[in-house]
């Protein structure tokens, strides 16, 4: 019995390599689309974690810097800080006093010597500071807000916290974009798959009409349902492989292009560099997730397809 399966299995397999060879130009059709999808898919992976990444990095780049006033005293600057410390978007707090803050002052500002030599000239007029690191841009608003509660308010300059104006614009315009073409990745992906399934449904439809006769005979020979409908399923499962190897070499091809070629390192908010490293890295990682991807849509969509017209197209 245990044969029996084996044997059916690799007959099923056989057949639907012998059909995916033989109806090869209904195949390229849907392969070729697959390709666009699968392709879009992995570009949009590898584009998320390059996203990812330059946020980090902006993210690490940008705090929110809070001034204190001379006359508050240690017990209220401690308590702020726990305070900020217990907020869920809060990465780090750094506390500075006067000497330290006018330290850092100096280093931001170590090419400008008429105002280094008007700071030096004067009693240090630097408030001691909070530079408080966001953990998500997204979200950083919320610590401007709890900042500016009446009972923290007092105890900051005129002006504190600083995330404002210009450099709130800056940021915001950053994460706005970021999430438009992370909002775009994922309709595209949606609406190609889409695409991808009706063409598969339309390739396996004319599959079964181009050979009505032969499945009219296995019917009458006595084959199973599964037994016909397995290589049509084989055969979209291939679709998908080949898909799959195809669209990661298509995307490998265009990280060589871009890094040889064009010698560009990267491309608006894209960082080329650490997105060809990332899929160097992750290689075998998003191979397999192309080829699973490609089997699972090129299966299912053929197992739909088969339900829906092949007890109407042999009879």
């Amino acid at each position: 019995m245990k044969q029996h399966r084996l044997i059916t299995f690799w007959r099923i397999i056989h057949t639907g390599i012998v059909n995916f060879i033989r109806s090869i130009t209904l195949a390229v059709a849907a392969m070729a689309v697959m390709v666009v999808t699968l392709t879009i898919v992995l570009f949009s992976v590898i584009t998320n974690a390059s996203f990812n990444n330059t946020i980090a990095q902006i993210t690490d780049k940008i705090d929110v810097s809070v001034f204190m006033k001379d006359d508050a005293t240690p017990e209220q600057t401690r308590e702020l800080i726990a305070a900020l410390k217990k907020q869920p978007n809060v990465k780090s707090v750094e506390y500075l006093d006067k000497q330290q803050a006018l330290e850092e002052y100096q280093k931001q500002n170590a090419g400008n010597e008429e105002l280094l030599l008007a700071i030096n000239q004067t009693s240090n007029p630097i408030p001691p500071t909070i530079h408080v690191k966001p953990a998500n841009l997204n979200n950083i608003e919320g610590i401007k807000t709890f900042l500016v509660q009446p009972k923290y308010l007092k105890l900051q300059t005129d002006g504190s916290p600083s995330y404002s104006g210009d450099r709130k614009e800056a940021i915001d315009k950053i994460t706005h974009a970021t999430n438009v073409l992370r909002q775009i990745g994922v309709i595209m992906v949606v609406v190609f798959t889409i695409v991808c399934a009706l063409i598969i449904f339309n390739t396996i439809q004319m599959a079964i009409f181009n050979r009505r006769d032969e499945i009219q005979i296995m019917r009458l020979l006595g084959a199973s349902t599964s037994y016909i409908r397995g290589p049509f399923v084989v055969e979209s499962v291939i679709y998908g492989i080949l898909s799959g190897v195809i669209s990661v070499l298509i995307v490998n091809a265009a990280f060589l292009a871009s890094s040889n070629t064009l010698q560009a390192s990267s491309l608006g908010l894209l960082d080329i560099n650490y997105a060809s490293t990332y899929f160097g890295e992750h290689f075998l990682q998003l191979l397999a997730m192309q080829l699973m991807l490609g089997i699972v849509i090129g299966a299912v969509s053929s197992t739909i397809a088969t339900r829906r017209y092949l007890k109407f197209k042999t009879k």
